[in-house]
């Protein structure tokens, strides 16, 4: 695999409609007016302008810039898929390419249809970069081992980065539970919900720090870093009317984060064919709430391994793991429900793949509930369960069409078991191993580290960390003055110094 970038992709496409802009006369410089004779066109402290072709910030840009591309790739035999977003291919070789807004994704077999496409990007008016080794790719790092057919994906800096914009301190010890762990009491009939939460209600700013940091958090988590999925939904479902509890759970998170910063997901080569264990926790969240959660990987074909239940494991392409919206009446639904979700959410996923040159069989779903599978494979009656009918109608229907096939197996071995409640931190520690590898098992930020020898050990700055904006290193806390915890952070912002004005860039219009 190969990856380039085309540069400008964006700007020059003709609008069909003219739009409007005014720029605030207060952000330029003295120097930009003098040098573009701005100083006639301004009027109540603006600088008004038309703008005929594509630039960054207009919403249609991206369509535009899309719709020009399929027009000038269309003579050559590039096309894209008809239901997959994003991903094309030629329709002279086995080359499939994925498109993310500039950012292209080449898999091919034969160099010279990689040569083709680039000479015709060329031809058609791009200018663009390339990466023969594809190491980089949307912000994720791809190391490719092709002797040993697997590949690594990272993020390297980015939890560093996001803690610094942050000014989250390192913790004194490392925490290896995201989020807090309510213990059962042993031995008691009844197992009584948490108490109350009292604590005093969070500010605005306070509250919009909160999802600032919940924001960057998942982006990653979807991305590399699945054990901090549960942890974030259950902090999102407060964050309508968050507490200083609320505020206390997400400080450790960030703890769990600093000390484990650098989560690496491997993928090995197999039959592409898609798998998913399915489960769900029946009212383990508050206000009589359930959480479903799958676990997506490609493995072997199922007609091929002598025990069609037990697939080589791969790294997750994706895991689902939402607070379910209903309340459900028993344990038998939230399974079914959590069947009838990751079905659904398999069907794109399915034709993707088709679509990416790989014939899917009946996607194999795994789940430990054996009424839930009796009702789905119609070898229990359905009596008195009316609320469950649209779930068990779809996806029965859906087994019935050959799309899937669910089996029932033991929870022991269920990849989503993890992502459906909060755990001790004993069995984190179990399973982070299962899901991920650690490249460092350090509780500081290597990225910022005061240690000549620990940073001169990090790749580049500009690398490490991408998709996170932080503030200047002049204007950042340091590690060793930062205060305890996010509550005393906010205190701290408002004498935060502001950053020097951006002057001597201008956005230039073409009218």
């Amino acid at each position: 695999m190969m990856t380039l970038d085309l540069k400008d992709y964006y700007l020059g496409t003709i609008l069909g409609n003219l739009e409007y802009i005014r720029i605030p006369v207060s952000i330029l410089s003295q120097h930009i007016i003098d040098h573009y004779n701005l100083e006639p066109l301004i009027h109540n402290g603006f600088v008004y302008a038309a703008v005929s072709k594509g630039m960054y910030g207009l919403p249609q840009a991206g369509k535009l810039a899309n719709d020009q591309l399929i027009a000038r790739l269309a003579p050559h035999g590039y096309h894209p898929v008809p239901h997959t977003h994003g991903l094309w291919r030629d329709s002279r070789s086995d080359l499939t390419f994925t498109l993310v807004v500039d950012d292209f994704a080449v898999k091919y077999t034969d160099d010279r249809d990689v040569h083709r496409l680039l000479q015709t990007l060329r031809d058609t008016g791009y200018r663009l970069s390339k990466d023969w080794s594809g190491s980089r790719y949307v912000g994720l790092n791809l190391d490719w081992d092709y002797n040993n057919r697997t590949v690594d994906l990272s993020m390297p800096g980015y939890i560093e980065r996001a803690l610094t914009r942050f000014q989250h301190p390192t913790p004194t010890a490392p925490e290896d539970s995201p989020h807090p762990w309510q213990q059962p009491t042993y031995g008691a009939k009844t197992q009584y919900a948490e108490a109350p939460d009292n604590t005093p209600y969070l500010d605005a700013k306070n509250i919009n720090l909160l999802q600032q940091i919940l924001g960057v958090l998942l982006y990653y988590a979807r991305a590399i870093d699945c054990t901090m999925l549960p942890a974030l939904g259950s902090i999102a479902a407060c964050q309508a009317q968050p507490t200083m509890k609320t505020m206390e759970t997400l400080t450790q998170l960030l703890n769990y984060c600093a000390s484990h910063p650098s989560g690496v997901v491997r993928y090995r080569a197999s039959d592409m064919v898609l798998w998913i264990d399915s489960d769900a926790s029946y009212l383990s969240v508050s206000e009589a709430r359930s959480r479903a959660a799958g676990y997506y990987f490609l493995s072997s074909d199922p007609t091929k391994l002598p025990d069609p239940t037990s697939p080589p494991i791969n790294g997750a392409i994706t895991v689902y793991c939402q607070i379910m919206k209903h309340v459900v009446s028993s344990a038998a639904e939230a399974e079914l429900g959590a069947l009838f979700l990751n079905a659904q959410n398999a069907c794109p996923l399915r034709v993707a793949l088709e679509e990416m040159g790989h014939p899917q069989p009946a996607t194999p779903i795994q789940t430990d509930n054996s009424t839930a599978a009796g009702i789905v494979n119609d070898k229990v009656k359905q009596k008195r369960s009316k609320a469950m009918d649209m779930r068990f109608y779809w996806i029965r229907d859906r087994v019935c069409q050959g799309q899937f096939h669910v089996y029932w197996k033991a929870g022991a071995g269920n990849k989503a078991d993890y992502f459906t409640k909060h755990h001790a931190t004993s069995h984190h520690r179990t399973m982070r191993p299962m899901y991920l590898q650690d490249n460092s098992s350090t509780s500081y930020y290597e990225a910022i580290s005061p240690h000549q020898d620990v940073a001169l050990s990090v790749p580049d700055s500009a690398i490490r960390g991408e998709g996170v904006l932080i503030l200047p290193v002049a204007t950042a806390t340091p590690i060793s003055d930062a205060p305890k915890a996010i509550p005393d952070i906010l205190e701290s912002r408002t004498s935060r110094p502001s950053l020097p004005s951006q002057s001597g860039d201008i956005m230039l219009i073409n009218s």
